[in-house]
């Protein structure tokens, strides 16, 4: 696969019909099926770099590598604005991967070996455009939003996401955390509309809506199949 060149930010979420990523105890393996798998490892495939919250570390302690395309793993970024992160974490394991911590200047506890550290001020939080502003200035053009839901919500309501991969599985979870909570609306004209969405259904149920919010629809051939803060 060739990884384009074309500067991009990337969010993605899997999610069941009814708009829920996991259920109220925070299970979420498997809301959606393998070809959600698959399409989220082709996404990693053509981005430098891969941004999760601490949230997502803490909970879900993910790997964040490319194991379904036969291709090299992007950077792994962690936003971690207090130093919540265990060092030990699956993601900061040595693999050869440039690993990042994204955090409040002044916070000095311990990462592990090798791990970079990006130090933003900020008195309680970060905003997304500060936040890319920095990943690029560490030579990171093409970066995917990959979680949790509060990161990536954060991120499409500052209007920092060019394009963002929604998968719907077939399954209704009448409760549980949804994927995306945003500022409230009094009219339907507020709504946040994609300039443009392809869709895609799957032999599993699952539907894929590939949403481009920017009025100029990014490029995104090659993936493979007020302002608000991050805590």
């Amino acid at each position: 696969m060739h990884k384009s060149d074309a500067p991009i930010v990337m969010g993605q979420l899997g999610q069941s019909l009814d708009g829920r990523i996991a259920t109220v105890g925070g299970e979420s393996k498997y809301i959606n099926g393998s070809h959600a798998l698959d399409h989220l490892h082709g996404l990693r495939a053509d981005v430098d770099a891969v941004v999760v919250g601490v949230g997502t570390v803490v909970a879900d302690d993910p790997l964040l590598t490319v194991r379904r395309v036969d291709v090299p793993s992007p950077a792994r970024v962690v936003l971690d604005p207090t130093g919540r992160a265990d060092p030990g974490a699956r993601c900061f394991r040595e693999d050869g991967v440039r690993r990042v911590v994204v955090r409040r200047v002044g916070v000095n506890t311990p990462l592990a070996p090798g791990v970079e550290t990006v130090a933003l001020d900020g008195s309680r939080a970060f905003a997304p455009a500060d936040v890319l502003a920095a990943l690029r200035g560490a030579g990171f053009r093409r970066i995917l939003v990959e979680g949790g839901a509060r990161t990536l919500s954060a991120f499409v309501e500052a209007g920092a996401i060019d394009v963002v991969h929604v998968f719907v599985s077939p399954v209704i979870l009448g409760s549980g955390r949804p994927g995306l909570e945003l500022a409230p609306i009094e009219s339907l004209k507020a709504a946040l509309r994609p300039a443009q969405t392809r869709v895609q259904v799957f032999p599993d149920g699952d539907v894929l809506f590939e949403c481009h919010l920017r009025a100029a629809p990014a490029e995104t051939e090659n993936h493979g199949t007020r302002e608000p803060s991050l805590a």
